[in-house]
């Protein structure tokens, strides 16, 4: 923590700005030298200042801003040079920065140090991530509550009421003798009830949203000559596939990500599922039930201008199984040639014609599920990790052990529940001090009086 690092902070290339950020100890005097100041520089102001390296030669001219520690991300001296985009200028700053005695920062380090510092806690540090890496607009707008603080109060508030029972139950157990409110296991039996509650909503509202964050995945499965790689082709609007008349050319998964309206999708093309003795082909076909059981939509696609095959008839049995767990949709190819389809009672089928480039019924499908997935909640707060769900999920546990303790009046082993699910919730945030809870035991109830 003492050294001085430094990075690049705009992505590689040539671009309108480039920004290098620098933050340690020898941040200040590091741009004193760069720009030659002999006066002091402001902090928060945006100085125009001639940037120069270790050998007095001018590399640009560009804004330097100051941050003076701790009113800064990391919690110390932060300098940033914003100057003419370019990879050569950005370059030549950061060796100068080297020279003078920072280092390369490590992925991660400034916001690793913001959290070091008390700047952040760790659901922002995980804010900052997920934002970068967003799939969707409402995935944005979820991670900037959560850059904001939301998850964080409501941790606290967690936290805070189990520390609150701890603290009950430490002082039953040490300070009998203390007047101490009547019916205190049903009281505390009430509030663990309510807080398991309100863990679970959390968990069952963050479970149904998981691919707000990770992004949602489409397969488009059917037998063998429907028109799969067509479709992903026209949804595509190149040609990624390759598409011919002969059976089975497909043999292996392609996937492409791609924007239905707001959201980011992987749309993943399959090989034909059918019945073959080809052992090339059998593996293709094993990959595309691996892509059904990994979708969260699935496009069924029918060659709309022939009676149903025997082959179109078993793949309709193995998309029923997942009538329930997955949203389907029933699409009839090849409507420029002809309508002679048998009807499939299951479902309502969209009819498209991938050649025509006539999908936006397809599409217009697809964003009316993605759309209605995302709103899928209350609007609240939401885990935007599988660390976080996991910390909800062993809270739970915890509490659901405790509470079985203390209907048994078993108060050591109670508060051992108790105080391993504080941990654990407080792992989503910031880390538990088992100071926290003697604070709440002599602060409420005056002890030792």
């Amino acid at each position: 923590m003492n050294s001085t690092i430094t990075a690049i902070a705009t992505p590689h290339g040539v671009g309108s700005i480039s920004i290098v950020r620098v933050s340690g100890e020898r941040a200040y005097s590091i741009a004193k030298k760069m720009t030659r100041q002999e006066s002091e520089i402001a902090p928060r102001y945006a100085n125009l200042f001639n940037i120069y390296d270790d050998e007095n030669r001018i590399i640009d001219k560009g804004i330097v801003i100051y941050f003076k520690a701790p009113h800064s991300f990391t919690g110390e001296d932060i300098v940033e040079f914003q100057t003419h985009g370019g990879v050569i200028i950005s370059q030549l700053i950061l060796k100068t920065i080297l020279k003078y005695g920072g280092r390369v920062a490590e992925a991660g380090e400034f916001s690793k140090r913001a959290f070091l510092n008390g700047k952040i806690d760790l659901t922002e540090a995980e804010a900052i991530s997920g934002i970068i890496e967003a799939k969707s607009e409402e995935a944005t707008y979820q991670l900037s509550k959560q850059l904001n603080g939301e998850l964080k109060i409501f941790v606290d508030e967690v936290r805070s009421s189990l520390v609150n029972i701890l603290a009950y139950s430490e002082v039953t157990i040490d300070y009998a003798e203390e007047d101490l409110p009547e019916d205190i296991t049903e009281s505390i039996d009430d509030k663990l009830e309510k807080i398991a509650e309100e863990l679970n909503r959390l968990l069952g509202s963050s479970r149904r949203r998981s691919r707000l964050f990770e992004g949602f995945k489409i397969a488009i499965v059917g037998r063998p000559n429907v028109g799969k790689s067509s479709l992903l082709n026209a949804i595509l609007n190149y040609e990624r596939a390759i598409v011919s008349d002969i059976e089975g050319t497909t043999r292996d998964r392609v996937e492409e990500y791609i924007n239905i309206g707001t959201h980011l999708v992987k749309i993943v093309d399959t090989a034909g599922i059918r019945e073959t003795d080809n052992m090339v082909e059998q593996i293709g076909i094993e990959r595309s039930v691996s892509a059904i059981e990994e979708a969260d939509i699935i496009i069924a696609l029918f060659d709309g201008s022939e009676q149903l095959k025997e082959d179109d008839k078993k793949f309709i049995e193995l998309i029923q199984r997942y009538i329930d767990q997955k949203e389907i949709l029933t699409v009839m190819n090849k409507s420029d040639i002809g309508e002679v389809y048998e009807r499939v009672e299951e479902f309502e089928p969209i009819r498209i014609s991938s050649k025509q480039g006539n999908i936006q019924p397809l599409l217009d499908s697809l964003e009316e599920i993605l759309t209605s997935i995302n709103t899928s909640s209350d609007g609240g707060t939401v885990l935007s990790s599988v660390r976080q769900i996991n910390e909800v999920e062993n809270s739970i546990k915890a509490i659901q052990l405790s509470k079985e303790s203390l209907a048994d009046g078993e108060l050591e082993i109670f508060s051992f529940h108790i105080n391993e699910a504080i941990e654990r919730i407080s792992a989503i945030s910031r880390p538990y001090h088992y100071d926290e809870m003697l604070d709440e035991m002599f602060g409420n109830f005056c002890l030792g009086k």
